[in-house]
This record gives C-alpha cells, sequence and structure tokens, in this order.
C-alpha cells in the first residue's frame, strides 16, 4: 500500500529532481588536461501541479545554473556535465531526453523566463514573431495566434499591447522587455514555469500585477519554480522557498518558515540584508558642496508606437555635491532617457544639460551592463581600461581592488562576461563606474540584479561615496525600499515628466499624487520592518 501510495505522490509531481550535480569542465594548467567544476551538487527539488516553490540564495550560488538545467539548455552545451538520481518533468525522465526531445517539451509543457530580457529576445524579430514562436511551431496561424500574442502580453502588463505587436525589442524599456518575455513564456499555457528572476526589472506596480498573473497561473495547475533575490516577491507567492548556497541546497520550509524563522546562517544572513527604514543617519557627513551639473527644462523624446512620443519632457533637476536623489516611476517614465541625458549620451532636443565644472566626471552604471562590455574582453580589461586616476593621487587604483570594492574576487579577473552571473556582472558594472573616480554617479537599476546581501553591500558603498567622498548621486530605481536607504530626496516620474517630488520621507510618507500613493502602495515599503 505504502509503494502505492508513493508512486501516486510521484504522479502528482510536476517536477521532481534528485541528487542533482552540474558541472563545468574548463582547461586545466596541463596540456590537454580538463578540470571539472561542481557548481550545483546534491539538488533535490519537487513541485507539484499548482504550488510555487522559491529558490533563493546570494548571486553566484548556482540559481540561474539551476533554472537552465530545469529547462535541459545546460545540456545542450558540451562543457557542462549534468548527472541525477531521478529527474522528471511531467513524468518524462529527463536523463533521457534528446536536445530534439527537449525542444519539443519547451514552450509548451515547460516554459522559462530568463532574467536578462535584451540577452533574450532577439532584436531582429518583431515582439508579435518572438511571444508567438511556441505557437507557431505548434501550426497556430493568423488572427488566432496573434489575439493569443495579445491576450498574453495584456497579461503581462505591457501597455498598449496590439500597437507593441510590430516592434522589436530594442525599442522597448528595460521593463517592457522584460514582461514581453513574460508573455511569451505563458502564451502556450505551459504544464511548469520556471521564472529566473521575473520582476528585476519591473517597477513596484507592474511587479505587484505580474505576481498576481503567476499566482492566477499557479490556481489554475501550472506548477511555478521562482528563482528570485527579491525577498519580498517571494513572500506574496511562494508556497514553500529552498535557499540555494554554493550550489547547494542548505534550508528549505514554508515561506513563513524560512522568512520569518531561518535555521541556516546563509538564509539568516539573506533576511537580515533586506532593506528598511530610512537612510541611516552619517556619523560624518559632509555639509552639501556647490551645484554640480542641472537639467533646465530638458526633453528628449521619440516616436512612439501610438503615432505620439515618449522620453522625457520639459524635465529640471539640480544636483549638488554629496547629494543622492532618487528617480523613481514605472517602466516607460522616462527613467533611464534621464540618466542618458546626464551621462551626455543623448543630447535633448529642447532646454539644456549643463555642467558647473568642465572638469566634472560623470559615470553611468547601466540597467543592462551585459550590453555594454566587449564580449572578448576579460573583466581585468573592462576595469581597468576606465581607471582615471585623479591628479595628486600616491597611487592609481588596480581592477582586483575595485572588484574587492564591489565584493568580488580578484579570481574573476581572468573571466569572460559571458561566463558571470547576471549578479557579478553588475557589479563589475559598478567597479568599472568607480575607476573614473567619478564626481557625479548616474546609477540605473544599480541593484536590480543583486541579491539582498550583495545589494546591501553596494547600498552601504553608495552612501560612502557619497558622504566621504562627496560623490553626488542620481539612484535610477524602481526598488523604493533601496532608494529610502540611500536617497536624501526622491523625484517621482511618469509619461516623461516629474509629478512629484521632495524629501524622501516625506515623499514616501505623505504621497500627494495618485500616482505616487499607488507606487508606495504596491512596494509595501512602508509596512512591517
Amino acid at each position: 500500500m505504502s509503494d502505492r501510495s508513493s508512486e501516486r505522490d510521484r504522479r502528482a509531481a510536476v517536477l521532481e529532481v534528485e541528487g542533482v550535480t552540474v558541472s563545468l569542465t574548463s582547461s586545466g594548467a596541463g596540456r590537454g588536461k580538463r578540470v571539472a567544476r561542481a557548481v550545483l551538487e546534491g539538488v533535490s527539488l519537487r513541485v507539484e501541479a499548482g504550488e510555487c516553490l522559491a529558490v533563493v540564495g546570494e548571486s553566484g550560488a548556482g540559481k540561474s545554473v539551476l533554472a537552465r538545467t530545469l529547462l535541459g539548455l545546460i545540456q545542450a552545451d558540451p562543457r557542462w556535465r549534468v548527472a541525477a538520481e531521478r529527474f522528471t518533468v511531467a513524468d518524462r525522465d529527463a536523463r533521457r531526453l534528446s536536445q530534439r526531445r527537449w525542444r519539443r517539451l519547451r514552450g509548451r509543457t515547460v516554459s522559462l523566463v530568463l532574467q536578462d530580457a535584451l540577452q533574450s529576445l532577439d532584436p531582429l524579430r518583431t515582439i508579435e514573431a518572438e511571444v508567438g514562436e511556441t505557437l507557431a511551431l505548434r501550426g497556430v496561424r493568423g488572427r488566432k495566434r496573434r489575439a493569443a500574442v495579445i491576450d498574453a502580453l495584456d497579461a503581462a502588463g505591457l501597455p498598449d499591447a496590439a500597437r507593441r505587436l510590430r516592434q522589436r525589442s530594442t525599442e522597448l524599456s528595460g521593463g517592457m522587455r522584460q514582461r514581453a518575455l513574460i508573455a511569451s513564456a505563458l502564451v502556450d499555457s505551459p504544464q511548469l514555469l520556471v521564472a529566473d528572476e521575473p520582476t528585476t526589472a519591473l517597477d513596484p506596480t507592474t511587479a505587484a500585477r505580474v505576481l498576481r498573473l503567476f499566482g492566477e497561473v499557479k490556481d489554475r495547475g501550472t506548477a511555478l519554480v521562482l528563482i528570485s533575490h527579491d525577498l519580498a516577491s517571494v513572500a506574496r507567492i511562494a508556497d514553500r522557498i529552498a535557499v540555494l548556497d554554493r550550489g547547494r541546497i542548505v534550508e528549505t520550509g514554508t515561506a513563513e518558515q524560512v522568512l520569518g524563522r531561518p535555521r541556516h546562517p546563509a538564509t539568516r544572513a539573506l533576511v537580515e540584508a533586506i532593506p528598511r527604514g530610512p537612510k541611516p543617519a552619517a556619523p560624518s557627513a559632509r555639509p552639501l558642496g556647490p551645484e554640480l551639473l542641472a537639467l533646465r527644462g530638458a526633453a528628449r523624446t521619440f516616436p512612439a508606437p501610438d503615432g505620439g512620443t515618449t522620453g522625457v519632457q520639459g524635465v529640471d533637476l539640480a544636483l549638488r555635491r554629496g547629494e543622492a536623489v532618487g528617480v523613481v516611476g514605472e517602466s516607460g517614465a522616462g527613467k533611464s532617457t534621464l540618466a542618458r541625458l546626464l551621462v551626455g549620451a543623448e543630447r535633448p532636443d529642447a532646454g539644456s544639460v549643463e555642467l558647473a565644472d568642465p572638469g566634472c566626471r560623470v559615470r553611468l552604471i547601466p540597467q543592462d551592463p551585459i550590453a555594454t562590455f566587449d564580449p572578448r574582453w576579460r573583466v581585468e580589461r573592462i576595469i581597468g581600461a576606465s581607471i582615471r586616476p585623479s591628479p595628486g593621487a600616491s597611487a592609481p587604483t588596480t581592477p582586483a581592488a575595485l572588484l574587492e570594492q564591489v565584493g568580488l574576487s580578484p579570481e574573476l579577473l581572468r573571466r569572460h562576461p559571458a561566463t558571470l552571473s547576471g549578479g557579478q556582472r553588475q557589479r563589475v558594472a559598478i567597479a568599472r563606474a568607480l575607476a573614473a573616480e567619478p564626481d557625479v554617479l548616474v546609477c540605473d537599476e544599480p541593484v536590480s540584479a543583486l541579491d539582498v546581501s550583495t545589494q546591501a553591500g553596494i547600498l552601504d558603498l553608495l552612501r560612502e561615496l557619497q558622504h566621504r567622498r562627496g560623490v553626488a548621486i542620481v539612484f535610477v530605481s524602481h526598488d523604493l525600499a533601496a532608494v529610502r536607504t540611500v536617497c536624501d530626496r526622491v523625484l517621482i516620474m511618469r509619461d516623461g515628466g516629474i509629478v512629484e517630488e521632495g524629501g524622501t520621507e516625506d515623499v514616501l510618507g505623505a504621497p500627494k499624487d495618485p500616482f505616487t500613493r499607488e507606487l508606495v502602495a504596491s512596494s509595501g515599503v512602508l509596512g512591517p520592518e
């Protein structure tokens, strides 16, 4: 009887893996030698229909490798080796699947939402072609496919979905690209959905909508594996949580158990690092200095799919030395365009960008760092090319020292960008920006791809740069909790303009504009700490 019961339990699981070990082989020290390094060791997971299992952990813990293994993508690369005692997906033994069978499985049975939408979407294809690809492979054509694509885009929260069909990914904001990627995963109603950091690039309102969508998908019987560093998102939707640390599952339990009563040191470190409360008072903060950079009635617009315009329109912003200003808004509000105006990557159509000192150094931490790296360069060269020592400095800083500032090991200096995790790439981008010893640091979603432990270290570093060196910071983010712990004042953007601004605690504590109130309510930033 127990054997039959056990067999029924196994059939109920859409995904069941036991003892999964994933190793990466690389060239060794000797000629012709190959060295295998385990990235995942002895991982066991089980997800039933209508259940959400969240996998959390620090950057580099192996979360994205796990996601790609569950989809059969790692197995397609000859450099990787996957071994498992058990590996079943929808009652199929995945250990025996050829790549041809994996391709048949992906899309209809199991789908993946990757964390890097810019890499995942083909810049030469339209959004309609990208989202509708799995339907096209099944022979769904014409109006039926287009209607399904529009429904999926609407469900994922992409505004004006029907008008986006002819656009390409490069014409969308980071958040819009992420929503298109989510739509492509959901369009064919898979039995298992693996979401790797699905809300990373989304503003609080859209993130809340996507999480509600995932909740509806789960209620319809889809099994969901949510891989995330965003513990607030995890708490909203996950039934169970597995904590991954250095390639091993170190703790599992219900969301309430793991987040409320963590047992393992790695779990406690994650929970304790969650941004909470207002900006800490600095014991030796400098008084604000003179104005360094300003936008005066700046406008930079682009054609919109509805025939109108999008971008930034008539924005005023004055930034003083040692000041940290937050810029918050929904995806497509113009935040990244504003950041590009500040660093000179875009020229205003109207108004002006004014530098008080022609020698003022302004550097950008981009939202999609992989797109700004030369894939042929190693990390050491990427950082070293940006080192600009200040006059009178005793000795120039080194790439290794800059990596250590952002919490990375110098061992990564010899690596190429493609071999790094999303969080590691983000920290390399931060180290590259710091290499020039900037006067103004424009941060476009600088911690969106980082786990909470690493995020806490970066936020501490930004506050230190502001207080000790007098660096002015523009902090563009959808993460209101992070904005609250770094910024002295905040601007709320919508449709290319500023709808509210003021001291951070004033705006978040007593928002006046309805849109600001919606953002704050969706984020839960003023909830229990």
